[in-house]
């Protein structure tokens, strides 16, 4: 590269993974959550088989994941304004990740939940627990541990998928690299450093999901 260049990617640095921390990781984070209570409310209740609500949940699932995400960032953010309802574009990413994922993560839970033994729940009966507190204290535990490993690379999966908030103008991490590049030119090598925090993110993660899975793991054995 040449000295301008790498001057620029040295000079944009603490900016983009300023804004990393500050917006791409909080998106991830605050989206993710609100994504899981979601997930589990659908796949408990698809796990109960519950007539209209099991239809209304299967039509949710259907629909959010054969519609890419980036038509559901611009549905929410320019196309509601058409019927008079404005969101800004960081609620608006929040709203569109949270929902996309929670379909996602609601099959991973459901697939985890119809993998515990049936006796579980007919041996939480026999002791006299209601069937909220057989699923809260015996199911979804074991549950959880099934669905962990796929539910981390959901979430590594998030904190690269945040990018696609740039398109409406949420100033992510990669939306203020584009606004370097724009100014500088230095293109490949900007959209090369990002690439590179994304990847230390994702790393991170991978660390922290292998680190869980371990813990996940040794408490099963002790049970």
């Amino acid at each position: 590269m040449s000295q301008h260049a790498w001057e620029t990617v040295v000079q944009a640095f603490p900016q983009i993974l300023g804004k990393g921390l500050t917006m791409t990781i909080p998106l991830t984070l605050i989206s993710f959550a609100i994504a899981m209570v979601i997930a589990v409310v659908v796949a408990m209740v698809q796990f109960a088989k519950i007539p209209v609500l099991t239809a209304i949940c299967r039509f949710y699932i259907w629909v959010i994941r054969g519609t890419p995400l980036l038509v559901q960032l611009y549905v929410i953010f320019f196309g509601l304004p058409s019927i008079g309802i404005n969101v800004d574009a960081f609620p608006a990413a929040v709203l569109v990740f949270s929902i996309n994922e929670g379909a996602y993560g609601a099959e991973t839970i459901r697939g985890a939940l119809e993998s515990v033994p049936a006796g579980q729940l007919e041996a939480g009966r026999c002791v006299g627990l209601s069937y909220l507190q057989i699923m809260w204290h015996i199911i979804l535990p074991q549950a959880f541990r099934t669905a962990f490993p796929t539910l981390g690379n959901e979430l590594i999966s998030m904190v690269k998928d945040t990018s696609l908030a740039a398109n409406i103008t949420v100033t992510e991490m990669f939306f203020q690299t584009q606004r370097i590049a724009g100014r500088t030119y230095e293109t490949m090598a900007l959209y090369l450093e990002v690439a590179v925090i994304y990847l230390l993110f994702s790393t991170v993660l991978s660390l922290l999901q292998k680190a869980g899975e371990k813990r996940l793991a040794a408490y099963g054995r002790q049970l």
